[in-house]
């Protein structure tokens, strides 16, 4: 039986599973994102028991994704100090003895709604999600895009409202998207966690209108054909509802679109999305001229 690995790396935790060619998970587990070393020993000791033919990496970032790169696999400047400079895709190949096929987090969570869930059928999608940081995955043809590096459009600057006084967490922007509008941003900004917020409370209408900034430039940007919003911080119901508000306004009918309730959609997997897209960059990985989802 043919077997893949997931590995969804992020800044708090790591999602491991298994499954077969039908994606069917066979195993699965979490761990905590701890020192590199410990993570790692930890990550191999699960995939002992499997015969895997090849990993799909979801990571944190920054990362190195460029093939052509001397750095390529490693973790750059990320604030979680002891991963920076890691090479992670080195280190999981030495370990498991597989391939490796890596991406960012928010990529393979994309690539799973593109995949597996409400993108299906889609040409293009964009996926944001919003949590303890904030970051987007696009797809477009059936393929992660990426460039010079890998999209970084949880930094990209938004303007602030005027009655938004917060400065910011970003460590390097400050008041980038990220900055003012991650999960910290939001507890920081109200003085308690964002899950104790009434849903009228001021702070969910300068979070709905920051997200819907991003939306409206990256639909200018990229044109996919939906946009969706995923993590912790969308799991309260009043939020997109009050994003498509703003959206309309941004985009003034200044582009057609479909329905903003089918243009704008919340995450439909679950919280697997990521998991299946590890799944689907593995199984990518190994037939390198697969376009998913065509």
């Amino acid at each position: 039986m043919t077997q893949y690995g997931a590995i969804e790396g992020g800044g708090t935790k790591f999602v491991l599973a298994v499954a077969d060619e039908d994606n069917q998970i066979i195993a699965r587990t979490k761990i905590a994102t701890g020192q590199p070393e410990a993570t790692l020993r930890a990550i191999s000791a699960f995939f002992d028991d499997f015969a895997l033919t090849a990993v799909g990496l979801g990571s944190f970032g920054p990362i190195d994704l460029n093939e052509d790169s001397p750095s390529y696999g490693t973790i750059l400047n990320t604030p979680k100090t002891a991963w920076q400079g890691y090479d992670i895709v080195g280190e999981l190949h030495q370990r498991l003895q597989v391939p490796v096929f890596a991406t960012t987090d928010v990529n393979v969570a994309c690539l799973g709604e593109y995949q597996f869930g409400i993108a299906q059928g889609m040409r293009s999608c964009v996926y944001f999600t919003v949590g303890t940081g904030i970051g987007a995955g696009a797809i477009n043809q059936g393929r992660l895009i990426q460039g010079l590096a890998h999209p970084e459009m949880g930094h990209m600057r938004v303007l602030q409202d005027p009655a938004d006084d917060f400065a910011g967490l970003c460590p390097y922007h400050r008041n980038c998207l990220e900055g003012l509008a991650a999960g910290p941003a939001l507890a920081a900004r109200a003085g308690r966690p964002a899950g104790e917020l009434p849903a009228d409370d001021r702070c969910w209408a300068i979070e709905a209108d920051y997200l819907a900034q991003a939306a409206n430039t990256v639909s200018l940007l990229l044109a996919p054909e939906m946009i969706i919003f995923g993590g912790g911080v969308m799991n309260q119901p009043q939020l997109l509802p009050m994003i498509r508000n703003r959206f309309e306004r941004y985009n003034q009918g200044y582009v057609d679109r479909p329905p903003l309730t089918e243009y704008l959609q919340g995450a439909s997997l679950h919280d697997n999305q990521g998991v299946l897209g590890c799944l689907a960059l593995a199984q990518q990985g190994m037939v390198p001229s697969t376009v998913l989802n065509q």
